[in-house]
This record gives structure tokens, sequence and C-alpha cells, in this order.
């Protein structure tokens, strides 16, 4: 075996993308059917370290599971210093599954990593064409949305 082949992770299957998205809870409680779509469509980036995967202010049109490796979130430019790090099974961009927005920072891979993308118009149908994972889905952005208020009144 090659050494390029040797550092490349392995492909992810189906049944991979579709435990990163049963392991999230905005996605907990989906129907299999529903999840077996998201699955089926999510896109694998490969990304080395230093690949950005988006920059602040830019459009989003979905959002990013982290399948491996590691990314930064950084709200001052592009760089990988002082960012926020999130790892393996963290959701990039929830809001932007829902809703149209701009990345409120950039993301830099900190080594090479795998992330499964998402867009708003695949997760809108899986949504349409099954109300009760859209139900479920609802109540987690709500639960979301009550503990930010939550927190922002305990700062006051």
């Amino acid at each position: 075996m090659s050494p390029i082949a040797m550092s490349l992770p392995p492909p992810l299957r189906l049944d991979d993308k579709a435990a990163l998205l049963r392991a999230l809870p905005a996605f907990a409680g989906f129907e299999p059917e529903a999840l077996h779509v998201l699955a089926f469509s999510g896109k694998v980036r490969r990304l080395a370290a230093g690949d950005l995967l988006f920059r602040i202010d830019e459009a989003s049109d979905g959002g990013f599971i982290v399948a491996s490796g590691r990314l930064a979130l950084n709200v001052h430019g592009d760089t990988a210093l002082g960012g926020e790090e999130l790892g393996a099974g963290a959701l990039v961009g929830e809001a932007a599954l829902i809703a149209e927005t701009q990345w409120r920072a950039t993301a830099i891979a900190l080594e090479p990593t795998v992330v499964v993308a998402l867009s708003r118009a695949t997760v809108h149908q899986v949504l349409e064409e099954h109300p009760d994972s859209a139900a479920r889905l609802h109540a987690h952005v709500a639960a979301r949305l009550m503990a930010i208020r939550d927190t922002l009144a305990a700062l006051i």
C-alpha cells in the first residue's frame, strides 16, 4: 500500500453517515427513512490541515457534521489560533439547516478532517415528507432557544 493510501481515512459508508446523524441531538428520534435520506444525500468532504471549510460572512446553504478530525471556528478571520475547536460528532451550522444565514466564523481544519455536508434544501424536503421528524426537530430547536433565553436571563 502506498504512503498516500495509508494516510487517507477509510471512506464513509451510508451506515456511518446515518450513525453520525443519529448521535446528534438535532436528529435524535428522526424516523429511520428520514435519516436514510439525509445520510444518502450527505456529501463527504475531505480537508487537509489548514484548509478552509467556509469563511465568516459567506452565505451558508446548509451545515456540516464532523466525521473525523478537528475544526477551529474563529470569528477573527482566516487563522486557527484562538478559535473554538470542534471534533468528531460536532454539528456545524445547525441554524443554516433550517434558515438562510451567513457563517458567523471561519472554519479551518486543524488536521486532516472529514465532514459530511447537509444541504438546507434536502433537510427541508425531508421535513416536509416526514412530519414526525419535523416535530422532533421543532421541539429540539424550541428547547435550545429556551436554554439560550435562560442563559441570557441569568446574565442580566
